[in-house]
């Protein structure tokens, strides 16, 4: 009488659980899924703070956020920067989000970044391109923080040195219906 071989028995379950999908672990949906389905509000959060992530927000909102590769604490998050973008506009300075949000109700919210139209080097047009489901849970998300820090300097005319920091832009010149690149 033939005996079975334990380990072929016991590759031939280990195949079998890697076909059909097993793990060792329990499988969970991401956190943001997660907190969608139990609570829309903090599902919304969680998606703001995704947006804020993905569309380089902290880049120029959270000091030092690029110079640390995202290493700033949560804490620190969308507080506006000291660091000016200077180029023929004058000077721009990135805005403490959580001071303008704090003051702003989501409507308000809404609508301003339906229509926001800044000065260099804001991607404004990005806002506007967002579906008002993205708009609305970066509100939430930023709300979440809470206000927190001081107002970013005003902005500087063209033809004013700014203080240090600051990008210097030097722009190519344009000529008519070209597109640089």
């Amino acid at each position: 009488m033939d005996t079975l071989r334990p380990v072929p028995l016991a590759l031939a379950a280990v195949l079998a659980c890697v076909l059909a999908g097993c793990t060792s672990e329990p499988v969970t949906a991401p956190v943001e899924q997660q907190a969608a389905t139990t609570d829309p509000v903090a599902g919304l959060v969680a998606h703001g703070e995704y947006i804020v992530r993905i569309a380089g927000c902290n880049d120029c909102h959270t000091e030092a956020y690029a110079t640390l590769g995202g290493e700033v604490p949560l804490a620190q998050w969308l507080t506006g920067s000291a660091l000016g973008y200077n180029g023929p506009w004058g000077t721009t300075y990135a805005t403490n989000l959580r001071l303008t949000i704090a003051d702003l109700e989501e409507q308000e919210w809404l609508d301003y970044t339906a229509t926001l139209h800044t000065r260099p080097i804001m991607p404004d047009f990005m806002l506007r391109q967002m579906r008002e489901q993205d708009r609305r849970a970066i509100w939430h998300f930023v709300r979440s923080l809470g206000p927190a820090g001081n107002p970013a300097p005003k902005a500087l005319p063209p033809g004013e040195t700014p203080p240090p920091p600051y990008f210097q832009l030097v722009l190519p010149p344009i000529e008519d219906n070209a597109i640089p690149g």
